[in-house]
């Protein structure tokens, strides 16, 4: 089981969750037609460091970069490389940190440029679906309960859920007890308990839900190469409401100074 959290290491997991929620804030200064993804993750590594942390994704399983970026139907884990990304794109960038001991973990998804109205609806559905999850993250709920809302408000909206991938509990380990499905049913899975801290991170296909994996041995598509969106909170279980340990306000800051 999850081990449930002390309140000082939920305020560390904080600290480090607001470090990712930074080093996206300054991925997205960069994003734009013409960079490429290996010219982001070297910034965000940049960032890392010189704020006394360490990527948390490099070498992890093996994993060759300090990003996962994901473009249009790459749904997760896309190594980063010299693609250039191109107007109309999206990217799910996802990130982690290590300090003092914990992770830190976030994922956003980002339009490149201007993107037609279905993806930036498949967006901002996959972003509402993630605030709905978090809802449902309260002591003496149970795990199936975040699932069934998210699951509930893509496919009310005609889009699928990924379902070989969930999101997970975080601490001193990147991926800790219990998954976190982005489906099922109501009062079943794991009860939540107060100091738990999971990420929630739905991923949302505009087409079907089946994926397969690439030859790399990471990077997850969409079986019908229709584009996919992600989104992750980092958050701590408390009696009546969710804590959430992310916050997406410095990336948004970014985007509207772009705008």
């Amino acid at each position: 089981m999850n081990r449930l959290k002390s309140d000082e290491e939920i305020e560390i997991l904080r600290e480090n969750n607001l470090l990712v929620s930074q080093t996206l804030a300054e991925v997205a200064r960069h994003i734009r037609p013409g960079v490429t993804t290996r010219e982001l993750d070297r910034i965000a590594e940049e960032f890392i460091l010189d704020h006394g942390a360490i990527p948390g994704f490099k070498g992890y399983g093996g994993f060759p970069a300090t990003l996962c970026t994901s473009v249009n139907d790459q749904v997760v884990h896309g190594i980063p490389s010299e693609y250039e990304l191109k107007e109309g794109d999206i990217i799910s960038v996802d990130c982690g940190v290590i300090r003092n001991g914990f992770y830190g973990d976030s994922a956003y998804t980002f339009a490149v440029g201007e993107v037609d109205p279905e993806k930036e609806e498949l967006m901002r559905v996959t972003r509402e679906c993630l605030e709905k999850g978090v809802e449902q993250a309260v002591a003496g709920n149970r795990v199936g309960d975040i699932g069934h809302a998210v699951q509930q408000h893509a496919e009310s909206h005609g889009f699928s859920v990924v379902r070989e991938l969930v999101g997970h509990g975080l601490g001193k380990k990147l991926h800790e007890p219990p998954e976190v499905p982005n489906f099922g049913k109501r009062g079943r899975g794991p009860k939540l308990r107060e100091g738990m801290v999971i990420c929630i991170e739905p991923m949302i296909n505009m087409g079907v839900k089946e994926v397969y994996q690439d030859r790399d041995g990471w990077t997850i598509h969409t079986a019908d190469r229709k584009p996919s969106a992600h989104y992750e909170y980092a958050v701590a279980v408390r009696k009546n409401k969710a804590d959430i340990l992310t916050t997406f306000a410095y990336i948004e800051e970014v985007l509207k100074s772009k705008n």
